[in-house]
C-alpha cells in the first residue's frame, strides 16, 4: 500500500522534470515541422563547449568532416580520418587552428587569427555566410566575423581537388531562427552561447554587457544590458508614455512582411576577455503566424533543428542573421 500512494508523486516528479528539460531550449511547432519533415543531421559533437545526449533514433556522424557544401563551393572530398587518427598526404592536420573553440580578444585594431599550420599554397573557405576570411591565407578577422557560431572551414591545395574540411566554432552569442506568438506568451528573444544551446548562459554570475555601441537601442530595440535577452514586445509596440506615442521598432503601424536588420554588439568577460564582437539579427513582423508563407516557416525549422543537432547553421551561401519572427496571435 505505501508504494502505491508514493507512485503519483514519483510520476508527478518525472513529469514536471521532462518538461523543464523541454524548455531548455526553443519548442518547435508540430505544424511548423510538418511542412519541412523530420529533422536531420547529427547528434552535437563532444566537444570542450558541453554536450548533449546522443540521439539513438538518428545515424550516428562519420565525423565532422562529412559534410560538403553545395555551389558555388566546389565538389570536395575529406581526405582526413578522425575515427583513425590517420591523414592523408595531399591533406594537412586538423584542426588548423589549434582548437575547435576560438575566442576573439581585445586589440587596439582588428583581432586576426591565423592558422597554425602552413599547408602551402591554396584557397580557403568558409561557410556559413558571417566569417570574414582571407581566402588567400586562411586569416580569419575575429573582430569583423559574426560570432557564437559553428563554422565549417574547407582549405583545397593549389594543383588539387582534395578539400580538407574542419569545424571552427567562434565563441559568442546568437540568437535562434524562430517565430515568437504573443498570445502564447512568447514575448523575449534568448542568446545562446558558443553554438552550443544546451550550455548555460555564460552571463548568468554576471560579466556580460550587450548593446555597448547602442546601436540596437537606436532602432528601438530593446536589449537587456546584462542579459542579451531581445525584450520583443517593448520593441515591437514602444516603450509606455510618451515615448510610446511613435511606436517601437516598425513604427506606429506595422505592416505584415516589415523587416528590419540590427546588430547588437556585446562584450562577454568569458574566453574573450571582453573583447567587443557583434552579431547581426533580423527582426520581421507579422500580425498572424497564419500569415506566414510556408516556405518561410520551413527555413525556419530547418535553421533551427540544425541549431539544435548540432550542425552548422546553414549549408548555403545565403546570408546568415538569425530570423526572429514576432507575431501577436496564431
Amino acid at each position: 500500500m505505501p508504494l502505491m500512494k508514493t507512485t503519483p508523486l514519483i510520476a508527478f516528479i518525472l513529469v514536471i522534470t521532462v518538461y523543464a528539460c523541454q524548455k531548455a531550449v526553443p519548442e518547435i511547432d508540430p505544424n511548423l515541422r510538418s511542412l519541412v519533415g523530420a529533422p536531420g543531421g547529427p547528434p552535437v559533437k563532444h566537444d570542450s563547449v558541453g554536450t548533449k545526449p546522443a540521439d539513438t533514433t538518428k545515424p550516428a556522424p562519420k565525423s565532422d568532416t562529412t559534410v560538403v557544401p553545395p555551389p558555388p563551393f566546389p565538389q570536395q572530398t575529406a581526405n582526413n580520418n578522425t575515427t583513425t587518427g590517420t591523414v592523408a598526404p595531399s591533406c594537412p592536420v586538423l584542426p588548423i587552428y589549434g582548437d575547435t573553440l576560438i575566442f576573439p580578444q581585445p586589440t587596439a585594431g582588428d583581432d586576426i587569427v591565423f592558422p597554425v599550420n602552413n599547408p602551402g599554397q591554396g584557397k580557403y573557405f568558409s561557410w556559413p555566410v558571417g566569417m570574414v576570411l582571407d581566402q588567400n591565407t586562411g586569416a580569419i578577422n575575429m573582430t569583423q566575423s559574426q560570432t557564437g557560431l559553428r563554422y565549417i572551414m574547407g582549405f583545397v591545395k593549389t594543383g588539387t581537388t582534395d578539400t580538407c574540411l574542419s569545424t571552427v566554432i567562434i565563441g559568442g552569442a546568437a540568437y535562434y531562427d524562430s517565430v515568437y506568438v504573443f498570445a502564447a506568451g512568447a514575448t523575449s528573444a534568448s542568446p545562446y552561447f558558443e553554438a552550443n544551446p544546451y550550455l548555460p548562459s555564460v552571463c548568468a554570475g554576471g560579466g556580460c554587457t550587450f548593446d555597448v555601441t547602442g546601436s540596437a537601442a537606436a532602432q528601438k530595440v530593446v536589449v537587456d544590458k546584462n542579459t542579451g535577452v531581445i525584450d520583443l514586445q517593448k520593441t515591437l509596440n514602444g516603450p509606455g508614455g510618451l515615448a510610446g506615442l511613435l511606436g517601437g521598432a516598425f513604427g506606429l503601424l506595422p505592416v505584415n512582411g516589415q523587416t528590419l536588420l540590427t546588430t547588437i554588439t556585446y562584450k562577454i568577460n568569458f574566453g574573450s576577455n571582453n573583447a567587443l564582437q557583434q552579431i547581426q539579427v533580423q527582426l520581421q513582423y507579422y500580425d498572424k503566424k497564419s500569415l506566414i508563407s510556408a516556405g518561410l516557416l520551413g527555413g525556419i525549422v530547418n535553421a533551427l533543428d540544425n541549431v539544435l543537432s548540432g550542425n552548422v547553421i546553414t549549408t548555403t551561401s545565403n546570408p546568415r542573421p538569425p530570423l526572429v519572427i514576432m507575431t501577436r496571435a496564431y
